[in-house]
């Protein structure tokens, strides 16, 4: 077989590898989401719990900087999401409140960094708001940098893969703290993503099943 071929065959399996991966995601519902989420007004963005793994580790591993790339991850994936929803704030039956005031005021009541401790209605008390959105972003280096830049160089943005990225997003009620929806999904990312082009990306395939969409 000629090289081309080989080349194109080679193209196609790891598209399809990578559509499959992709094609994981999993949506809850609570029976009565519709109903208490036609009564919500202002919706708050908690901090992401955000992870940084790695397949292989490092030989120059720092933990104490690994867990400083985690905090920045966690802001970041916060405002990236807020971007997103401000946005395309038409297309929501909600508004959400500034991530800015979001964070000012979790750390007023001295919860911002133990919000797994506390209540999510208690938590939309403090907040004053009528739910809350609470995310964990797992993110895992799988590929080298240097090999996944070089590949985006000769083959195009897109083909540089070097990790694996999960989300989960829930929506708590503020009145009770109940659970109305969660949503799961797992992407490839690539090695020029930056933090508002995986949310873009996320809340594309999040799309009508996000209980505020009009």
């Amino acid at each position: 077989m000629k090289p081309l071929a080989l080349a194109f065959i080679s193209i196609f399996f790891s598209v399809a590898c990578l559509a499959q991966f992709e094609s994981a995601k999993q949506v809850f519902e609570s029976p009565k989401m519709k109903e208490v989420v036609a009564t919500h007004k202002t919706v708050a963005i908690l901090p992401y719990k955000a992870t940084i793994s790695y397949k292989r580790l490092p030989k120059n591993f720092d933990a104490e900087a690994n867990k400083r790339e985690e905090q920045n991850l966690s802001t970041a994936m916060q405002s990236g999401m807020y971007t997103y929803l401000l946005r395309k704030s038409k297309d929501f039956s909600v508004s959400f409140q500034d991530v800015d005031r979001t964070n000012a005021l979790l750390k007023q009541n001295g919860i911002y960094d133990n919000l797994d401790a506390i209540t999510q209605d208690s938590i939309a008390k403090i907040l004053g708001v009528d739910a809350v959105i609470k995310c964990t972003y797992n993110y895992e280096k799988t590929g080298s940098e240097g090999g996944a830049i070089a590949k985006t160089i000769l083959l195009g943005a897109g083909t540089g893969k070097v990790a694996s990225g999960q989300l989960t997003m829930q929506i708590y009620n503020g009145g009770d703290g109940e659970l109305l929806w969660r949503f799961y999904k797992e992407m490839n990312e690539d090695v020029l993503s930056s933090a508002n082009q995986v949310m873009e990306r996320m809340m594309r395939k999040v799309g009508r099943n996000f209980p505020y969409e009009k």
